[in-house]
């Protein structure tokens, strides 16, 4: 994939206010560590996952030697602000699952697998919060999603049940029919967070992550489930790109993009 270049705006306080970030796939074992370090950092202080931490400060697990990991980086400092882990169909079978497999059943969507691509683990550095970077991670994923011909994309949108689960359950309840699933689509947890419980006078806050799901037109796949290692509830999204909503799709799939991977 050859890397996005653009000017972009992130926090004064970091004196970042107009740093230069590129977009890429991590190319050697190096840039993978650097990732591992940042996703360790963001969840860490994120979840309050103290008890996680390791000699070397890196968040690793089993899927990441198989996995593609697309970075984001400050050109001028080198380092790397934000990531996102891709899986396309070709590891996912050589794996034998999806990483959200460990929370859902898909058997309902067996018949996409070869034309689904997986995004999980975004994560961007706290002083690069402004939105820049993830929007260069959605354009890095679509292209991706169109070099690996994936027609869907799922991935998990995971909100903290650090205050009992209300804002989880009131989040759920907030949806419209149109924001869920079709029957055909739809998972199951294997673990569910009980969603059912009134949440009455709550207003619920999204996280970005999931708004930018629903943004782009992603389906909710059905009930979240709970997953206790970060105490959140998983909610399962699908975005099919025959669904990508308009704005996005001018966006992130521009016939002469320049930035196509060769």
């Amino acid at each position: 994939m050859r890397s996005i270049t653009t000017s972009s705006d992130s926090n004064p306080s970091a004196n970042k206010i107009h740093a230069k970030l590129t977009v890429s796939l991590a190319g050697t074992p190096q840039e993978i560590r650097e990732v591992q370090r940042l996703r360790h950092r963001v969840f860490t202080e994120t979840f309050q996952l103290s008890e996680r931490v390791s000699c070397h400060e890196l968040n690793i697990d089993e899927f990441d030697d198989y996995c593609d990991h697309l970075i984001v980086r400050d050109a001028q400092t080198s380092c790397v602000v934000g990531a996102y882990r891709l899986m396309s169909p070709t590891v996912a079978q050589r794996m034998g699952r999806y990483y959200c497999e460990q929370e859902f059943d898909l058997s309902r969507l067996n018949h996409l697998r070869p034309r689904i691509a997986e995004a999980g683990h975004a994560c961007v550095h706290p002083d690069y919060r402004s939105g820049s970077v993830i929007m260069l991670l959605w354009k890095g994923l679509a292209m991706y999603m169109q070099r690996e011909h994936c027609d869907y994309l799922v991935g998990c949108a995971s909100v903290s049940l650090a205050d009992g689960g209300h804002n989880a359950a009131a989040l759920y309840q907030a949806f419209t029919a149109q924001s869920f699933a079709p029957t055909d689509y739809r998972v199951t947890p294997y673990n569910p967070f009980p969603v059912h419980v009134p949440a009455t006078g709550h207003v619920p806050q999204m996280p970005p992550l999931l708004k930018g799901y629903l943004r782009c037109g992603a389906w909710v796949g059905g009930e979240p489930a709970r997953d206790p290692d970060f105490n959140t509830a998983d909610f399962f999204m699908l975005l099919p790109l025959s669904k990508l909503d308009g704005r996005y799709a001018r966006h992130y799939l521009k016939a002469d993009n320049p930035t196509t991977p060769s």
